[in-house]
């Protein structure tokens, strides 16, 4: 991950960041696992043992009401750390569900929590993890609070496309990229019904801006996909290259 990838870092911190990266990636209970499409990593309500890194693949966190209904809370793509919580709590609210075949590296909590407690360096990587959540989340409730679902629905595709870019999963210049969520799994992410999120495909490809097709997603316009989620966009989004209009 380069530098682009710690939202609003301050500089001094930078060395460190890189640092715990490399650590974490070496530390000798890290184990890789091939994960099929559609497993639960840490289920809702139990305590968990791991932490995990995510090097091909999408997971999601998730949280499942008593009625059935669910929310989509997070997307982790290549480059995230998640199920940081391991290491402090002993039971977690939320289930992650794997929605594509992933490569995920796992490790024990206590391995990773030794670490965390004996070099800064890592120390610092595992809290910025929580830092780039909180931010991710605070954008997501400025969307669900005050987007349009167009605005939402570019944002989240402009997004996307953003993360896979600076993780080196797509080119820079790439304007089509797997998007394994379903429609109702998309829906549950966005606050907006099955119904809503096909409409509003439908308006982004007639308007020339995106389509999806299946699993891919086509990237037309891409100043115009920028534009339309610039509203909601904090100032990260705005100064990286890879996220803003004209990328």
């Amino acid at each position: 991950m380069d530098s682009s990838g710690y939202a609003l870092h301050r500089e001094e911190i930078e060395g460190t960041l890189a640092r715990g990266e490399r650590k974490i990636a070496a530390l000798p209970g890290l184990q890789r696992h091939y994960v099929r499409r559609g497993t639960t990593l840490i289920r809702g309500g139990g305590g968990h043992d791991y932490v995990y890194r995510m090097q091909s693949g999408w997971a999601g966190r998730v949280r499942n009401l008593p009625d059935g209904r669910s929310q989509y809370i997070l997307i982790f793509l290549p480059g995230d750390l998640f199920g940081v919580k391991s290491m402090f709590v002993a039971s977690h609210p939320d289930s992650i569900l794997v929605m594509a075949d992933s490569v995920i590296e796992q490790i024990d909590y206590r391995e990773l929590r030794q670490a965390f407690d004996e070099d800064r360096d890592v120390a610092t990587r595992c809290i910025w993890q929580v830092i780039e959540e909180e931010r991710r989340l605070h954008n997501w409730i400025v969307s669900l609070g005050r987007g349009s679902a167009e605005e939402r629905l570019a944002f989240f595709l402009n997004e996307i496309r953003g993360r896979l870019v600076l993780s080196g999963t797509i080119d820079h210049d790439a304007r089509a990229f797997d998007l394994p969520m379903t429609q109702p799994q998309m829906g549950e992410y966005l606050g907006l019904s099955t119904v809503h999120i096909n409409r509003t495909l439908k308006w982004l490809d007639q308007a020339g801006v995106a389509t999806k097709r299946g699993r891919r997603v086509y990237i037309r316009d891409q100043g115009a996909l920028a534009g339309l989620a610039y509203p909601l966009v904090d100032r990260h989004e705005r100064a990286t290259a890879d996220l803003r209009a004209g990328a």
